[in-house]
C-alpha cells in the first residue's frame, strides 16, 4: 500500500511536503538567513559568493540567480521563505506570484482585482485521477523484523567510555546484554527507529515538542555538561523518515518534524549496549531515525495513545516500497526516580510485572494510568510508555503474526535505576494469495 500523495497531479500546484522539505532544506534555510540587516546586504553586495557559502545545488542556486521562482519551487523552495529572497530583491508578493504565471505585476493585479483566477480548467483532469488510483502490482517494502526494549542509563554510557565494565558493580549489567549483542551482529537492521526522550538536551523551556521525528541526514552527539560522549553521532535515514511523517501525521499523529538536533544518552547508550565498542569506526553499523518523546514536562502522551502510534509506526514502515529490514527500540526506565525524598525509589515487583504484560498482555498494560507509573515506578519511571510504541509495532498486536521473546534481563542497580531489557522478534504471517475468480 503506497501513500496517497494525488495532491501532486492539481495543475500548477507544488504540494510542499516532506519530500520536498527534504529536498529544498538548505535553500530555505538561505531564505531564512536574510532576515537580518547584515546578511541582506552581503547577500546584495555579491550574490554568487553568498550561495556559495550554502550546501546547494547548482540547480537551486541557478534559479534563484535567474529570478526563476517556479525553478526554486521544483527545487524544494516554500514560498513563504522564497518571500524573504523576494522581499530582499525588493520585489512586491503580487510581482513574485505574477513572474511565475507568466504575468507582469501590473497584469496580475487586474487578474486579482477582476475576481482572481477561475478553478474552472485548473482541477485535475479526471483520467489522469483514475490512473493514478489504478492498483499497482505488488512491491517488495520494508518490514518490521524485531523490537528492542532497553533502560538508557546515562552512568552505563560513562562505564563504557571510561573502562570500567568488568568492575564488580557493573559486570552483572553488561552480561546481561552479552547475548544481546551478538543476537545484533546476527540481525544488523538496515533502519533502527529508535524512540528515546530528550533530558533537556536539544529542547530546552522555549520549545516542549510531544513527539519528535528526526527527518535530517545526521545528529550529532550531545554535550550534557560533561563534554559529548565518544561516541560517533548517527547517520539518519531521510528518505523513510520522510514517508513515516506522512503517513503518521496522516493517521492524525501531530508530529513535530527535526531536520537537525543533536542526540542525547537516552539515543546514544543504548546503540553502545546493543552494538558494543565500535573499534574506533566511525559510525554506527545502520542508520537511526531518533524519534523523541517529551515525558519530562506533563502532559504527557498516555499509553494507549503511544501504543496506538506504534501500530501506525508499523502501518507506516510496511508501506514504504523499499525492502529495508527496520528494528523499533523503544528505551528509558525502569522504576526510578531522581527528585524529592522518594529519590531512589525501585519497585522491583512492579518492574517484571511490567515485562510480563509487555510481552503476554501489551494492550492491556497499555491502559495503565500515569498516576501509576509515577506511584509504583517513581517520576521517572513514566518513561516506560515509550516501550509502548515499540510494542506497539509488532504484528501480533493486530493478529497478524506472532512475536518470539529472545532474550529478558532484569538488573538493579545501574546508578539510580532499575535496568530492564527484552528482545522481541516479529514474526508476520505470509499474506494468504489473492483467489482469482
Amino acid at each position: 500500500m503506497s501513500l496517497d500523495k494525488t495532491y501532486k497531479l492539481v495543475p500548477g500546484t507544488t504540494i510542499f511536503d516532506s519530500e520536498q522539505s527534504a529536498k529544498g532544506y538548505h535553500l530555505n534555510q538561505f531564505c531564512m538567513s536574510l532576515m537580518t540587516r547584515e546578511n541582506r546586504a552581503a547577500y546584495l553586495a555579491d550574490e554568487r559568493a553568498y550561495l556559495d557559502a550554502w550546501p546547494l545545488r547548482e540547480e537551486q542556486k541557478r534559479a534563484l540567480l535567474d529570478r526563476d521562482l517556479n525553478a526554486a519551487m521544483r527545487e524544494g523552495g516554500n514560498i513563504y521563505f522564497l518571500a524573504k529572497w523576494g522581499a530582499t530583491l525588493g520585489f512586491s508578493f503580487q510581482q513574485m506570484a505574477g513572474s511565475m504565471t507568466g504575468m507582469t505585476e501590473e497584469e496580475y493585479r487586474a487578474m486579482m482585482v477582476g475576481g482572481g483566477r477561475s478553478v474552472e480548467g485548473n482541477r485535475i483532469d479526471h483520467a489522469v485521477l483514475e490512473a493514478a488510483h489504478a492498483p499497482a502490482p505488488p512491491a517488495e517494502h520494508a518490514e518490521i523484523t524485531a523490537a528492542v526494549f532497553t533502560s538508557h542509563v546515562p552512568a552505563i554510557g560513562a562505564a563504557m567510555d571510561h573502562g570500567k565494565t568488568e568492575e564488580p558493580y557493573w559486570q552483572p549489567v553488561f552480561a546481561g546484554y552479552e547475548y544481546s549483542r551478538a543476537w545484533q551482529r546476527e540481525n544488523v537492521p538496515d533502519v533502527v527507529f529508535l524512540v528515546y526522550n530528550d533530558h533537556a538536551s536539544a529542547f530546552d523551556q522555549s520549545l516542549v515538542p510531544t513527539f519528535v521525528l528526526g527527518t535530517g541526514a545526521s545528529f550529532p552527539a550531545a554535550d550534557e555538561g560533561y563534554g559529548p560522549r565518544p561516541v560517533p553521532g548517527v547517520e539518519g535515514h531521510p528518505e523513510l523518515a520522510a514517508h513515516i511523517a506522512h503517513a503518521l501525521i496522516r493517521d492524525d499523529f501531530d508530529l513535530t518534524l527535526a531536520n537537525e538536533m543533536s542526540v542525547d544518552h537516552g539515543l546514544t547508550v543504548p546503540l553502545s549496549l546493543l552494538f558494543g565498542d565500535l573499534g574506533g569506526a566511525e559510525s554506527w553499523p545502520c542508520k537511526v531515525i531518533p524519534f523523541h518523546v517529551n515525558v519530562v514536562q506533563y502532559p504527557v502522551p498516555s499509553g494507549a495513545r503511544c501504543f496506538r502510534l506504534g501500530q501506525a509506526l508499523r502501518r507506516a514502515v510496511e508501506s514504504y516500497d523499499r525492502p529495508l529490514k527496520v528494528q523499533v527500540w523503544g528505551t528509558g526506565g525502569m522504576s526510578h526516580q531522581l527528585q524529592g525524598p522518594r529519590a531512589g525509589l525501585i519497585n522491583r515487583e512492579w518492574d517484571n510485572a511490567f515485562l510480563d504484560r509487555l510481552v503476554a498482555d501489551p494492550a492491556g498494560l497499555a491502559e495503565v494510568p500515569h498516576l501509576e507509573y509515577v506511584e509504583e515506578a517513581g517520576s521517572e519511571g513514566i518513561e516506560l510508555v515509550m516501550w509502548l510504541i515499540a510494542r506497539g509495532a509488532l504484528s501480533d498486536v493486530d493478529g497478524s503474526g506472532e512475536v518470539e521473546l529472545k532474550h529478558r534481563f532484569y538488573h538493579v542497580p545501574a546508578s539510580n535505576t532499575a535496568v530492564g531489557h527484552l528482545i522481541l522478534e516479529n514474526r508476520p504471517r505470509a499474506a494468504a494469495p489473492a483467489v482469482k475468480e
